[in-house]
């Protein structure tokens, strides 16, 4: 994990056969986000360029949506509770998403989006942190985040990685 992903996008030529039309590597971004596609709207169009931007942002287009992986590093003790306030601005400030820190009390990562996110940890081990409880997850385990404050924990030595599917909603 960390190096990047492969990423086939295909379409159709002229003739409408179908092609590769993109077979690229997609690197970590910002919150170890990996995007690899994004709709601006739903229902979407089949040739619409779905090309994430870079660097990528936390939520998707108003109307749209966003499929990506994440990664989630281990718990950094060393870090002081100032060190981690710190990171934790400068990384949301990062992916466009400032303004979804609402409640950091329990964690400085902690956030709220204004999406619907279906997720799958794909390796290793997490804990949801909510506001209230936590809850340890393991692989093809699956949450429905709707839009509630929360954040991911690893108290793992290696890095867990999780796919999401993020929806815009109101």
């Amino acid at each position: 994990m960390g190096q990047g992903y492969r990423c086939v996008i295909t379409s159709r030529n002229e003739d409408g056969k179908s092609i590769v039309f993109r077979d690229e590597r997609v690197g970590v971004g910002t919150l170890g986000i990996v995007d690899f596609w994004r709709t601006a709207v739903v229902p979407s169009t089949l040739n619409e360029d779905g090309t994430p931007p870079v660097p990528a942002r936390l939520e998707p287009p108003t109307g749209g949506t966003v499929f990506r992986f994440f990664e989630i590093p281990p718990q950094d003790p060393s870090l002081s509770k100032e060190e981690a306030e710190q990171r934790a601005a400068r990384e949301f400030a990062d992916a466009g998403a400032g303004h979804c820190r609402v409640d950091t009390s329990r964690n400085p990562m902690m956030h709220t989006t204004r999406t619907i996110d279906y997720v799958v940890v794909l390796s290793g081990r997490v804990t949801l942190l909510l506001d209230e409880g936590e809850l340890e997850l393991n692989p093809f385990d699956v949450v429905v985040q709707r839009g509630t404050n929360h954040y991911w924990l690893n108290y793992a030595e290696k890095p867990a990685l999780l796919m999401g599917v993020l929806l815009d909603a109101e």
